[in-house]
């Protein structure tokens, strides 16, 4: 059924409706999307909150707001937004006796979001794990100018080394889902 302009009341909305041309006004943007996950692992130092870098491969970056290791609002781009920040925390280098990891999104240099993983801080089994995946996620309003990190942190139980964020399973992404 092809038209021209009509009144919405008289439309049957049980119809099939090809259209030509443009639809507008009939949904949103999601734009700036970002996503990149970490080109190669990231060696940081024992129980301290270290900027993860290097989130170059298999990038996304709709606005060109995103240099693998910080996302920046664009100008216009302001509005709600959906996070994720994914580090996966190796022990290996420090004896496989893992003891936390921990996910953090930073929002202008603050941590804004943690998830963590953490043993039993006693008994037999302290202190035994290797690698692990913490997910931290967020909904959070954005203004231009701000800026979005992933940091990371690795315990081992003995304090005997650092731990390694790997890579390619680990990284950030986010969407504006609102204006």
């Amino acid at each position: 059924m092809a038209f021209s302009k009509i009144i919405a009341e008289s439309m049957d909305l049980t119809d099939t409706y090809a259209f030509t041309g443009t639809v507008t006004g009939a949904g949103e943007s999601n734009s700036p999307i970002f996503y990149g996950e970490l080109a190669s692992s990231q060696t940081i130092t024992r129980s301290t909150d270290t900027k993860v870098t290097g989130m170059t491969n298999v990038e996304i970056d709709t606005d060109t707001a995103f240099d693998g290791t910080t996302f920046t609002v664009p100008s216009g781009k302001g509005g709600t937004y959906y996070l994720k920040g994914i580090v996966t925390g190796d022990i290996l280098t420090a004896g496989q006796d893992g003891e936390e990891v921990r996910s953090y999104i930073y929002k202008n240099g603050s941590a804004i979001k943690e998830a963590k993983i953490m043993k039993n801080t006693g008994g037999a089994n302290y202190g035994d794990l290797r690698r692990v995946t913490v997910i931290a996620e967020t909904i959070t309003s954005l203004s231009a100018g701000d800026t979005i990190e992933l940091y990371g942190r690795i315990t081992d139980f003995n304090g005997s080394g650092n731990g390694d964020v790997v890579s390619s399973q680990s990284s950030l992404g986010g969407y504006r889902i609102k204006t």
